[in-house]
């Protein structure tokens, strides 16, 4: 069955519905370019799945329509196609409202059904003819195969053959270019030095004139890290006794291996004094070397500037990038580095050694979570971790989520009691647990509506647990689950979701202060001050 131009009519209804429920809402909310996209996406998904059924009838030889019954059919399924898209774009904007209301945003007038609509067309329209491209290819190449082989033989030979060079074009051609021009733009971003970014005067800073690193080799992030912490006076104003934090950066031109960086960090981490302080935080960045001030702010506060930490840069791309092409490379920093300090560490007095946590956020999580093996610290463990935002494929969090105390939502989960691990939200959540928290504790720190914790290539096929009830307060009751569109829902999420503060993959300071505080149980903080803390790093501004 076909309509004008060519088009499957099968493909079209299915692919409509797939648009009209690609308008519902998912965990970030939406804008119009966005959402043309994902619509689009969506469209071509289910015009694939109607094409494939439509074969697969034609293929099992059942009855076909045809003649009178098939034009009518044709003009029946149009109707339907317009007057589902039609219906679903005039609620669009109420259910992207529903999203914004729990995140506290103001509410939008329309999301723009026309630019929804003709981004979702050229989307659809560009990757329906690039389907249409590999076809082609795929029936050019069995063809002439079928001159020297059998044609079922030619058949499979052809896909494959179509596959490898549609594959090459694209990975080594398209992807490439590509990947070659972003690497350019985050490389030269990542050298430049901020006109008002001074490098450090102090002899017992990194990156000062008797340091052991070098202030131009510490790139973008590692400059922001160093000089935009909060100093003595700072944390005096709220805790009223302080000393300044020691921070160590090693940027990814500092040295040409993981390892020699990280030897470097811990070099200059004892050059500093960083094992003299009573608290040191391992930290772990994102893909492009950035450290969230808002964690490592809130902790130094917590312990009144009597701490130390330490980070490594291994890329500058951004976090999905680098997790696509320097995945292994990541892992490999973040190991090295925690042999580093955790060699040295392990073998002072345990007395006189600093309380070591280690830290990571999104990709930094991952990698924070793979730099270490827990028969090699059983015999002396670090204090804990903070691992916020973590992606879904931590093996960690993954096996805790999946293993859960029964009655336990799958956002929020609570594991054999919280003896070891606990999970929190802007909500609460680590005061939970049956059992009292261990020495060794790791913390979770994860907003209901991350996407880049939620999602899992599986919900194509069946629903994802943290969409049972009772939900996360911040997930919107109208977010249904259907088959292939909320997968895809969730992965445009993942990757142009932009959700206010405190809310998806954005973490509050406050959020921070309250993960660091049940974590670490620092002495001297009630009620009322942490209260002022926050409402302080809310506030923060370095400049």
């Amino acid at each position: 069955m076909r309509l004008p131009l060519q088009f499957s009519t099968a493909g079209l209804l299915v692919g409509t519905i797939f648009f009209a429920l690609s308008l519902t809402p998912s965990l970030i909310p939406r804008e119009g370019v966005v959402q043309g996209a994902i619509s689009g996406v969506s469209t071509v998904a289910g015009y694939g799945v109607g094409v494939f059924a439509a074969w697969l009838w034609h293929y099992m030889e059942l009855p076909a329509v045809s003649g009178r019954t098939r034009a009518v059919l044709r003009w029946l399924v149009a109707a339907v196609c317009v007057l589902l898209a039609v219906g679903f774009l005039l609620q669009a904007t109420s259910w992207q409202n529903s999203v914004r209301a729990l995140m506290g945003l103001e509410e939008v007038p329309g999301v723009r059904p026309f630019t929804v609509a003709l981004v979702a067309a050229l989307v659809f329209l560009v990757l329906l003819l690039i389907a249409k491209l590999f076809r082609r290819l795929f029936y050019f190449l069995s063809g002439k195969l079928q001159r020297r082989v059998p044609r079922r033989v030619a058949t499979l030979l052809g896909l494959v053959a179509a596959f490898l060079l549609f594959y090459s074009v694209i990975s080594d051609v398209v992807l490439s270019a590509a990947l070659h021009k972003v690497d350019a733009i985050y490389q030269q971003l990542d050298a430049r030095i901020a006109p008002d970014m001074e490098a450090p005067t102090g002899a017992n800073q990194a990156g000062g004139p008797d340091s052991l690193l070098r202030w131009q080799d510490m790139g973008h992030q590692g400059r922001r890290y160093l000089a935009l912490g909060p100093k003595e006076k700072d944390i005096a104003e709220v805790s009223g006794r302080a000393k300044d934090p020691i921070r160590v950066y090693v940027g990814l031109n500092a040295a040409e291996t993981p390892e020699a960086r990280a030897s470097l960090a811990l070099e200059e981490l004892k050059r500093v004094g960083g094992f003299d302080r009573a608290n040191l935080i391992l930290i772990t960045p994102t893909g492009t070397g950035w450290v969230d001030p808002g964690a490592i702010n809130s902790i130094e506060y917590l312990m009144r500037g009597d701490i130390a930490s330490v980070a490594a840069q291994y890329s500058y791309l951004p976090s999905p990038i680098a997790l696509m092409t320097e995945d292994a490379y990541g892992r490999e920093t973040a190991e090295a580095l925690f042999q580093a300090i955790y060699g040295h560490w392990s073998n002072l007095p345990k007395q006189a050694r600093p309380k070591l946590y280690l830290f990571g956020l999104s990709l930094g999580a991952l990698n924070s979570d793979r730099s270490f093996d827990f028969y090699d610290i059983i015999d002396d463990p670090f204090h804990g971790a903070l691992w916020t935002g973590p992606p879904f494929r931590s093996d960690t969090w993954r096996m805790v989520t999946a293993h859960r105390d029964e009655g336990s939502p799958a956002w929020l989960p609570e594991f054999r009691g919280g003896s070891v691990v606990r999970f929190g939200n802007h909500f609460g959540g680590y005061e939970k647990g049956g059992q009292p928290w261990g020495d060794f504790r790791i913390a979770y720190l994860q907003h209901g509506s991350d996407p880049i914790v939620f999602f899992d290539p599986a919900a194509a096929y069946r629903k994802p647990a943290w969409m049972e009830k009772p939900r996360a307060r911040d997930v919107s009751p109208d977010l249904k689950w259907y088959p292939i569109v909320t997968m895809l829902q969730l992965g445009m999420d993942m990757h142009a979701g932009i959700a206010p503060m405190g809310y998806g993959h954005s973490y509050a300071p406050e959020d921070y202060v309250h993960a660091w505080y049940q974590l670490t149980q620092p002495e001297g903080w009630d009620e009322a001050s942490l209260k002022l803390l926050k409402e302080k790093l809310g506030k923060w501004n370095p400049r």
